[in-house]
């Protein structure tokens, strides 16, 4: 017997909203990566969990590229090929001002060792409370992965924090031998200092102990075992970098870019304007100036 059910619009489209619900919280079916042919994903929130997303690679910067960190490049392109090689090597926190050339040391060792199998898993601050997720997706691949977490801060209690600070700590939820984790900030502790968090300090025995405060503030990025700090050129170095990109764009574009006075003062000009000598100060002038001289 057949019973027929004769619902109203209203009902009909109450009833499709809900399948519409239903459907988002269930888990997407997506294809595994295909780290042979991709160099790069992102973690894409979904429902409860989440996902490995395929990411094409658009950035060729190179390592040679990159003025006034040698130091810096140094340290980085050391600790990525002890890792790549299978031996002891360090989470990293790079930190410092804005534009200095943090995250681009990342994407130019992706793309100095990418042949090598490293790979770049990048995650942003709110999806940290999927990491166990992150690493089971990965722990079994023939690949080295760094896991980025690009322009980090935090601010207190967060969840993402206890997560982020219990995978370095080596806990339930640490890292797998074929994952480092590589965080860029401009905070030299991951979250905001005021000038109460010094206070409560004492002395013991002559030597002078940091607060509670502190101590808990500076606790996570103790347990990254390199801190790599970047700081603003000067300006005898922000020119150097200036003429690099300009010469540069030059190529590119099959046109000579001639040095000159008027050049080098109004990159200073803009390096005032912008209140800053840095890398992306220098590319940002080199665009200005290359595009505007080649328009005459």
């Amino acid at each position: 017997m057949m019973i027929s059910m004769n619902l109203k619009p209203e009902s009909v489209a109450q009833f499709e909203r809900l399948m519409s619900s239903v459907e988002m919280l269930l888990p997407k079916a997506v294809e595994p990566v295909d780290w042979s042919a991709c160099h790069a994903a992102n973690w894409r929130r979904h429902s409860f969990s989440g996902y490995l997303e395929p990411v094409k690679v658009t950035d060729n910067t190179r390592l040679d590229q990159l003025l006034g960190v040698e130091e810096q490049k140094q340290t980085m392109v050391n600790n990525t090929r002890q890792f790549l090689q299978g031996l002891p090597a360090n989470n990293a926190l790079l930190w410092g001002s804005r534009g200095t050339g943090k995250s681009s040391i990342v994407k130019a060792l992706l793309n100095e060792f990418g042949d090598d199998g490293l790979r770049i898993i990048q995650v942003e601050k709110e999806d940290l409370i999927y990491i166990s997720e992150i690493f089971a997706a990965v722990e079994d691949q023939p690949y080295r992965f760094i896991m980025l977490c690009d322009d980090l801060t935090f601010e207190t209690g967060e969840l993402a924090y206890k997560m982020l600070k219990s995978a370095l700590d080596g806990s339930v939820y640490s890292a797998p031998e074929n994952v480092l984790i590589y965080v860029t900030s401009n905070r030299r502790y991951l979250l905001p200092e005021y000038e109460g968090d010094h206070l409560g300090g004492k002395y013991v025995k002559g030597e002078l102990q940091q607060s509670e405060i502190q101590e808990e503030k500076s606790s996570l990025s103790d347990r990254f075992g390199i801190w790599v700090p970047f700081h603003v050129f000067s300006q005898d170095r922000y020119l150097e970098a200036v003429k690099l990109c300009t010469e540069r764009w030059g190529q590119k574009l099959g046109r000579e870019i001639p040095w000159s006075d008027e050049l080098e003062n109004a990159a200073i000009k803009w390096s005032h304007d912008k209140t800053k000598r840095c890398g992306r100060t220098a590319y940002q002038f080199s665009k200005n100036w290359v595009g505007k001289y080649l328009l005459k």
